[in-house]
């Protein structure tokens, strides 16, 4: 398998360091906020990763996926609701993931937050173990990193480190620093702010650490095999674990770096809460669109490319999705026997060029491609009468096996079994409502959709068809 390694600007053949098994650590949310689907946009382009890596690659995985439950943003934002922090930051980690199984993101083996007891003592160790080295220094009560005992510093960003001003600018207006470049590990508390004393004082981690201790707690000793992240994270936040982690034990903390590019909305701007053009996964499904669409959107440009949304992709996404729904229809009423030599060879080229695209540092355009190139093929050759019941189940087989990584099909039938009645019902409802409409009996195809109307379903009459959604 090939991936694209921030650390080295290149694409690298890829596997797990010892054994079989990949250890993989994902920056998750910080919690203060339910995330939006620009942070979705990264945790599905890793989904994929995820599923590549164990259904097309044939490796084992030890994911951990954290939530900063403690920062300047959360201990603000709980404040303001009257809410003590974990019960404030527990909301969001369960919107989390709820938008997650909503999607259809694999459940990954570790969940830790930062203000887990064994992971504070873990960050206190490794701020223990900088200190010892000589890369931290006190002031007014914080322990800080100092950047120029490490010589490297800036190679994952491709920096100047002398160039640096700041390495986190929330900190440099409330802490005092030696050099705005270094970055706080422990920071003093203010009164009524929580606070932890596990043998390097009283106080509360800084961003940085959490990440690198956490990740090497449940993963083991470094380097671990992949860290992965959306973009905005190279620095300072993974720039600075890199640092914490070889200041801590003289090592490269991982071997490659995986970066999700910013999901822009319309105009070309990066969806942020700071910018107020936020969507989070339910503002979409109360606009009437499912949440397969969103997850096809999410995934359909290449990782390393930024993604502009716009409503109308989700309509087209949906359509798509249709597409390959229809044609699994179709396969699965075929009765007649037989067995055709040039689809088993056509079934044989389709699954290795799919692969093939998602081992090359996960080329989804290229493997989607492949997919729906796949279902022209079929829906014509069923048209022609070549397809027979055992040409039928292989041709299923295969595009289960596609959806293993693409999580496509699975979910819209998830969503299906979800309505408010049978999807077969709904269908019927929709062929008789076209039918009425072609004799001109105008009367009953308006009762038929304001029925649907009031049972939440909507529906859109397009050139292709008519589509429904929920509303």
């Amino acid at each position: 398998m090939l991936l694209y390694n921030t650390l080295t600007r290149r694409e690298e053949e890829f596997s797990p360091s010892n054994d079989n098994t990949v250890r993989m650590y994902v920056c998750g949310l910080t919690v203060y906020a339910r995330g939006h689907i620009g942070n979705f946009r990264t945790f599905v382009c890793i989904d994929i990763l995820r599923r590549t890596l164990k259904y097309l690659a044939g490796f084992q995985l030890n994911q951990v996926v954290n939530f900063t439950d403690v920062d300047d943003k959360t201990i603000q934002a709980s404040r303001e609701a009257g809410v003590p922090l974990r019960d404030y930051t527990n909301r969001f980690i369960e919107a989390f993931r709820e938008d997650s199984a909503v999607l259809g993101i694999q459940v990954v083996e570790e969940y830790p937050r930062a203000t887990d007891v064994e992971n504070l003592r873990a960050m206190n160790e490794q701020i223990e173990f900088l200190e010892e080295r000589g890369h931290t220094y006190r002031s007014e009560g914080s322990i800080y990193f100092k950047i120029d005992t490490m010589s490297d510093y800036g190679k994952l960003s491709r920096l100047d480190q002398q160039g640096l001003k700041t390495a986190d600018s929330i900190d440099n207006f409330q802490y005092e620093k030696k050099d705005a470049r270094d970055f706080v590990l422990w920071k003093s508390t203010k009164k009524d702010e929580p606070t932890w004393d596990f043998g390097v004082g009283p106080g509360r981690p800084g961003w940085h650490i959490e990440c690198s201790a956490m990740a090497l707690r449940l993963l083991g000793e470094p380097p671990i095999d992949l860290h992965a992240g959306g973009v905005d994270l190279v620095f300072p936040h993974h720039e600075n674990e890199i640092a914490q982690v070889k200041g801590a034990t003289g090592k490269l903390f991982s071997r490659f770096w995986f970066h999700v590019e910013h999901l822009l909305i319309n105009i070309g701007d990066k969806m942020s809460k700071s910018l107020g053009n936020v969507f989070s996964v339910r503002d979409v499904l109360d606009q009437g669109y499912r949440a397969s669409a969103l997850r096809y959107v999410l995934m359909s440009t290449h990782y390393r490319k930024q993604l502009n949304f716009n409503w109308e992709s989700l309509s087209q996404a949906d359509e798509a999705i249709t597409r390959l729904m229809d044609c699994l229809a179709r396969l699965e009423t075929i009765s007649n026997e037989g067995l055709n030599v040039s689809i088993k060879e056509r079934l044989e080229q389709t699954k290795k060029d799919f692969s093939e695209m998602l081992l090359n540092d996960l080329n989804m355009p290229g493997a989607l491609g492949i997919v729906f190139e796949f279902v022209r093929y079929v829906n014509g050759s069923i048209d022609m009468g070549e397809v027979g019941k055992n040409d039928a189940k292989e041709i299923l087989d295969l595009f289960a096996r596609f959806d293993k990584v693409l999580g496509i099909v699975e979910l819209r039938r998830s969503e299906d079994q979800t309505l408010p009645f049978p999807v077969e019902e709904l269908e019927k409802l929709i062929e008789e409502r076209q039918r009425a409409r072609s004799n001109r009996n105008f009367s009953r195809a308006d009762q038929i959709r304001k029925d649907l109307d009031a049972r939440g379903i909507l529906l859109e009459d397009r050139d292709s068809g008519t589509r429904w959604k929920r509303k």
